[in-house]
């Protein structure tokens, strides 16, 4: 093989090597998802309302948000759950806000009859986000309230 066509070849390789990777580079840097600004709340029923737990937070992931599980558990409780435990839980609704970006809420309907047996003081609200990409994220305090009779 002649120079003139070894030395163009091997700088084609090396160009393509460079492409290749690089694009493996941008490929390889999907961010996982995030859950910022969460709270959450409780009020208690009356006799004239039902009263409600409810949780909201904006939730993010470059691929977009395919869904969002919330639980909200009495810190007295020490149940403390799993993020494989979490795939079992209530959804709570998204709405996109932008590109990749939701702001999500869960509502709980809480009767009188609920609220006598629900376990006062601190509470808890984990979130287990899923993307459109299969990135998870679980947050196992995403945000605390308090239960007051």
């Amino acid at each position: 093989m002649s120079k003139r066509v070894l030395v163009p070849s091997v700088i084609g390789l090396v160009t393509l090597g460079a492409l290749a990777a690089g694009g493996y580079a941008m490929a390889s840097t999907d961010t996982e998802p995030t859950v910022e600004n969460g709270s959450a709340g409780y009020v208690a029923p009356s006799r004239k309302s039902e009263g409600k737990l409810s949780f909201t937070a904006d939730v993010s992931d470059d691929s977009g948000v395919r869904e969002v599980r919330v639980v909200a558990w009495p810190a007295s409780s020490e149940l403390d759950p799993t993020e494989a435990e979490m795939r079992y839980v209530d959804k709570a609704e998204c709405r996109d806000t932008s590109d990749g970006t939701s702001r999500c809420a869960y509502t709980l309907k809480v009767t009188r009859q609920d609220a006598a047996d629900l376990a006062e003081g601190a509470w808890y609200v984990s979130v287990l986000v899923t993307a459109e990409d299969g990135d998870t994220t679980f947050v196992p305090r995403a945000a605390t309230f308090d239960v007051t009779r």
